[in-house]
C-alpha cells in the first residue's frame, strides 16, 4: 500500500565510518526523514533495541564478522515490516543474486546521488524494489542461466500476470496502479492473491521466480 508516513525511519549498517556518518548526516538533514540508528557491524545492528518501528534499513554487504548477505534474513525476522536496501560498491553477478534471494528489496550500487538514494528510499517504502541501471540487467542475465524443469502451472489469471509482469519491470503499487488503472488497495489485494500462489513473502522473491520459471512468456 502507498505509504502515508509523515517521517519515514531509517537505520544504516555500514562498517565505513566516513560513509556511515555522511549518510547519517543525509538523512538526518532531509525532510521527511529520521535516522534511528547507524551501526558499524551487522552484530551490532542486531543486539540493538528501538522502540520506533524502522521502515528501511540501508546496508553494505560486506561487513566484519557477519556480512550483509547472511544478515539480511536476521534483519527481516527482526524487522519483518522493513524494506533491506543494499548499498554497496560491489555488483557482480554472484552478490547480487545471493542478496536478493536472501531477502533484499532493493540494491544501489555506491554512489547514487543524494537525491536518487532518498527516493530509492520512499520508493522501497512504497513497495518498489530500487536498483541501480545496471542491476536489472543483471538480475535477468542471472535467471537466464537457470533452466527449470518444467514450467510450474501456479494458476495466476490474466490480470495477476500482467501485475506481476509489472513488478518484474520494477513498478512500485503506486505506478502499477496507474498502468493499470485501478487503486492501491486494488493492487495490493492481489499482490497478496499472487504470493500466496507463489508461495513467497516479498516482491523480490516474486519477481525471481517470475523470471527463473518464465512464467511471463
Amino acid at each position: 500500500m502507498e505509504n502515508l508516513l509523515a517521517t519515514i525511519h531509517v537505520a544504516i549498517v555500514e562498517d565505513e565510518r566516513r560513509t556511515r556518518e555522511g549518510l547519517r548526516e543525509l538523512i538526518e538533514g532531509s525532510e521527511g526523514f529520521l535516522c534511528m540508528g547507524a551501526w558499524g557491524s551487522m552484530e551490532d545492528a542486531l543486539a540493538s533495541e528501538w522502540t520506533t518501528p524502522l521502515n528501511v534499513i540501508l546496508l553494505d554487504l560486506r561487513l566484519p564478522g557477519m556480512s550483509g548477505i547472511e544478515g539480511i534474513p536476521m534483519l527481516r525476522k527482526r524487522c519483518p515490516g522493513a524494506a533491506l536496501v543494499v548499498l554497496t560498491v560491489y555488483d557482480d553477478n554472484d552478490r547480487v543474486f545471493r542478496a536478493l534471494c536472501a531477502g533484499a528489496t532493493g540494491y544501489l550500487v555506491l554512489t547514487p546521488s543524494p537525491v536518487t538514494l532518498l527516493e530509492g528510499l520512499r520508493d522501497a517504502v512504497n513497495g518498489g524494489a530500487p536498483m541501480s541501471p545496471e542491476i536489472p540487467r543483471r538480475v535477468v542475465d542471472i535467471f537466464r542461466q537457470f533452466h527449470p524443469p518444467e514450467r510450474a502451472n501456479y494458476d495466476l489469471t490474466p490480470h495477476e500476470l500482467r501485475l506481476l509482469k509489472l513488478l518484474v519491470e520494477g513498478h512500485s503499487y503506486k505506478t502499477a496502479a496507474v498502468q493499470l488503472r485501478v487503486s492501491i488497495n486494488t493492487i495490493a489485494f492481489h499482490i497478496q492473491n499472487i504470493y500466496g500462489k507463489l508461495q513467497v513473502h516479498s516482491k523480490s522473491e516474486a519477481v525471481a521466480r517470475a523470471l527463473n520459471e518464465d512464467l511471463l512468456d
